[in-house]
C-alpha cells in the first residue's frame, strides 16, 4: 500500500516509524491496537525503504486459548503480506508480580529473537508514558522515575510516545483490522488498569483536557535533567573506582549525584530493585553518621568502617557473622 493511499491516522503512525527508524525492523506485537497498528506501519516502511521487517506475536500462557490466539494473529498479519511467527514464553512471577514478570519475559524473548542490525520496535503510546509518569510520581521514586520510558534504549525503540492510543486504534480501523483486548487490560487488581480507567479519566474531568500531553512533557524534561545527573554521577563514579566508597568524598558531593553514585555503586554489587528508601538509609551512613548499625538493602548489606562504606551480598554477611560468633 503506497503512502498516498493510506488514511490520515495510519500515515501518522507511519510517519512515526519512518522518523524512527534506519535498519532491518522486529516488532513485538500482542494482538492489541497499539502493536498491530506499529506491525502495519512498519511494513508500509519497510516496503518504501527496502528494509527488513518480522514481527514476533509473544504468548505468554497466562489465559485459556492464548496460543490459538497468537496464532490467529499470526494469521492476520499473513493475509496483509507480514511475515510473523508466535513465540511462547515462561513467565516466572517467583519475587515479582505478574506484570512485571510478564514484561520481563517478553523482553528477554524479543532481545533473544532480534538478529543482526535489527532493532525491536515496542508499541508504548503517549497514554501508557503518561500513565508510567504517573505512576512513578505515586511513588516518589526521583527523577529517573518521572522520566518514563525512553524513545529508545540499546535495540529497543518506541516511535510511538508522542501519539495517542485512539490514533492507533483509528489506524486499525482504516485498515479494516479487528484487534484483541487482552482481559488483563481491564482487570483492576492491576495499578496501571486503575490508573488508566480510573485516575486518567478523573484527572482529565477535574483539570481539563490535556493531561495525558503534560505528562509525557514531564517526562521528556525529566529524562533531559535525570541523563545529565546521571552522566555527572557516572564521572564522580569513575574518579573513585574502589570497591569501598570514601564517606569524607561522598560526602562533599551534592546530594543529587551523590545518592546516583550510592545507587550505582549498590547496583554493582549485586543490590537491585532499590528504592528511594534504601538509598536515604545508605546516605544516612554519610551524611548523619552517628555508629549506627549495618544498612540492608536489596540482596546486600552496607556498613561503614574506617570512614569508608563497604557493600557485601547478604549470604556473604551472614557467613560472616556465624563465622565470628563460632
Amino acid at each position: 500500500m503506497a503512502k498516498r493511499e493510506l488514511g490520515p491516522a495510519t500515515l501518522a503512525v507511519v510517519q512515526a516509524v519512518d522518523d524512527a527508524v534506519s535498519s532491518a525492523m522486529l516488532v513485538g506485537c500482542s494482538g492489541g491496537p497499539d502493536s498491530l497498528a506499529l506491525a502495519l506501519a512498519a511494513a508500509v516502511v519497510a516496503r518504501s525503504r527496502g528494509l527488513g521487517l518480522r514481527v514476533v506475536v509473544i504468548d505468554h500462557g497466562l489465559q485459556p486459548g492464548s496460543r490459538e490466539q497468537a496464532e490467529g494473529v499470526v494469521a492476520q498479519l499473513a493475509e496483509r503480506g507480514i511475515q510473523a511467527l508466535a513465540m511462547s514464553v515462561l513467565v516466572d512471577t517467583t519475587g515479582e508480580g505478574i506484570e512485571a514478570a510478564a514484561r520481563r519475559a517478553r523482553y528477554e524473548a524479543l532481545s533473544a529473537a532480534a538478529a543482526g542490525d535489527e532493532v525491536v520496535l515496542l508499541g508504548h503510546t503517549l497514554d501508557d508514558q503518561a500513565e508510567t509518569v504517573l505512576l512513578g510520581l505515586a511513588r516518589g521514586s526521583g527523577t529517573r522515575s518521572l522520566a518514563g520510558m525512553p524513545p529508545g534504549r540499546g535495540r529497543f525503540l518506541r516511535p510511538l510516545l508522542g501519539l495517542r492510543a485512539e490514533l492507533t486504534r483509528e489506524a486499525c480501523r482504516e485498515a479494516g483490522l479487528p484487534w484483541w483486548d487482552d482481559p488483563h487490560n481491564a482487570a483492576t487488581r492491576f495499578t496501571r488498569v486503575r490508573v488508566r480507567t480510573r485516575v486518567m479519566p478523573t484527572l482529565e474531568a477535574e483539570l481539563g483536557p490535556g493531561v495525558a500531553e503534560a505528562l509525557a512533557r514531564t517526562a521528556r524534561l525529566a529524562r533531559a535533567d535525570a541523563d545529565l545527573l546521571d552522566g555527572l554521577a557516572a564521572r564522580e563514579r569513575a574518579s573513585h573506582p574502589g570497591d569501598e566508597l570514601e564517606a569524607g568524598w561522598l560526602a562533599a558531593l551534592p546530594e543529587a549525584l551523590r545518592h546516583r553514585v550510592l545507587r550505582d555503586w549498590l547496583r554493582e554489587r549485586g543490590s537491585g530493585d532499590l528504592g528511594a528508601g534504601h538509598i536515604w538509609a545508605v546516605a544516612a551512613l554519610v551524611t548523619d553518621w552517628h555508629g549506627q548499625g549495618d544498612v540492608d538493602v536489596p540482596g546486600a548489606r552496607v556498613r561503614r568502617r574506617h570512614g569508608s562504606l563497604r557493600c557485601t551480598p547478604l549470604e556473604a554477611s551472614r557467613g560472616s557473622a556465624e563465622a565470628a560468633n563460632r
